[in-house]
């Protein structure tokens, strides 16, 4: 049995392994079964929010405003870009510290080739991922080769690449973007056009159930129970309804910012990357039991290659749209709370910690948790960063605690 390597997707698809669901009530009860053994998927983040929405709600009622929850949405991206990389180191069960200075680092860089170095802004984004790149072979290498712990390296790069940043920066500081460049105008005050919008999310809703479908008649081919066609169109018309009515209501102010649109394409393309291929496959084999995906074939180094590379990418991207954010690029860029922050929306998104487990899906529910909770925070008159920290630090461990009971309860019934 330790050769062998378990199908990462069998924890969240349960025993409906071992029962063909032919109807409402066999969904029920195979949905009871996977939260009696552990298996929570995104339910207590999903609840976590609507208990924020509520709490806030009737404090402030401004809280659910479309301008505010606009606002949510784009403050939430840039973040949001660096924590799906931190989900992807999670899955491996190890982690990086260094995201923020790293995220500093790209923006810097991109910052002095298009404002000091008169270089085009194609040229700036090229160089400022190339650098989280650089940085994530680094990291790779010392990981794999020379076998350091990846909370040492990464520990030093957050200092390392702190004092990097304040180097390429200069005397100056701080560098300020030119307002009328296109990828600053887009990802700062451009908006999706409301037909394209209402498009997006009938595409997206459709594609959700048409991939759920044939994985079904794969899993069927495979000899294995599918999906109940009524529940999944169900769900599929809960979305659709869903997103329609979300769109119309931020559509009342702004609506749905590129800034936005692009970290929801980027966590897609991440789901369907973890979810759909054999790389996913084996990012979760070697985050749940390395030597056995060792001892079935996977080229485990390879892996961690890819996964650091992606997470350092990630972070330089997600500094690249925090600048054009706020249009400028300083010394404090990614080094306040951008390490808590992005580490703790991977969490309380529903990661795990220990390995294996997880989602793309963990740094968007995780980042709008959090941001939530600054917004309302700030709203109510608390603006106080040391009670958002403690409200911040109070949340992350009630997510991990809530893990840890339930990699027990899965350890229990066989599953963990």
């Amino acid at each position: 049995m330790s050769g062998t390597v378990k199908d990462p997707t069998a924890a969240d698809l349960g025993d409906e392994r071992l029962v063909q669901q032919k109807g409402f009530a066999d969904a029920i009860r195979a949905s009871w079964r996977r939260i009696r053994g552990g298996d929570l998927g995104s339910v207590p983040v999903v609840v976590g929010l609507v208990v924020i929405s509520v709490v806030f709600y009737a404090m402030e009622p401004i809280f659910l405003s479309s301008r505010n929850l606009v606002s949510i949405t784009q403050f939430a991206a840039p973040v949001g870009v660096i924590a799906l990389g931190v989900v992807l180191v999670l899955l491996l069960g190890e982690i990086d510290l260094s995201i923020g200075s790293v995220s500093g680092v790209g923006a810097a860089v991109m910052a002095v080739l298009v404002v000091h170095q008169s270089q085009s802004m194609v040229l700036g984004l090229i160089a400022g991922i190339a650098c989280g790149v650089a940085i994530g072979l680094l990291y790779a290498f010392l990981f794999v080769r020379l076998g350091v712990p990846s909370f040492v390296f990464t520990l030093a790069g957050l200092m390392g690449f702190e004092g990097v940043l304040y180097l390429v920066l200069g005397k100056d500081g701080t560098i300020n973007l030119p307002d009328g460049n296109v990828f600053v105008r887009y990802m700062r005050y451009e908006y999706l056009p409301e037909p394209i919008a209402y498009l997006l999310v009938v595409l997206i809703s459709a594609g959700y159930v048409t991939s759920r479908l044939l994985a079904s008649r794969k899993r069927i081919a495979a000899g294995l129970s599918g999906v109940w066609v009524p529940g999944l169109l169900i769900k599929g018309g809960l979305l659709l309804l869903g997103l329609l009515f979300a769109t119309y209501y931020l559509y009342i102010d702004r609506g749905w910012g590129y800034l936005w649109a692009f970290f929801v394409l980027l966590v897609m393309v991440m789901n369907f990357a973890l979810v759909r291929t054999a790389w996913g496959r084996h990012v979760f084999a070697v985050g749940g039991n390395e030597e056995a995906a060792r001892r079935a074939g996977i080229k485990v180094t390879r892996i961690y290659v890819s996964v650091f590379v992606l997470c350092s990418t990630l972070a330089a991207i997600g500094g690249l749209l925090a600048a054009a954010q706020i249009t400028s690029v300083s010394q404090s860029s990614g080094t306040d709370d951008t390490n808590l922050t992005a580490i703790a929306a991977a969490v309380i998104g529903g990661t795990s910690l220990f390995g294996g487990r997880g989602s793309a899906w963990s740094a968007l529910l995780g980042i709008l948790v959090l941001k939530s909770i600054q917004s309302g925070l700030n709203i109510v008159g608390v603006d106080s960063s040391s009670v958002r920290l403690i409200v911040t630090g109070g949340v992350l461990l009630l997510a991990v605690s809530v893990d840890s009971v339930a990699r027990r309860a899965r350890a229990s019934s066989g599953r963990g």
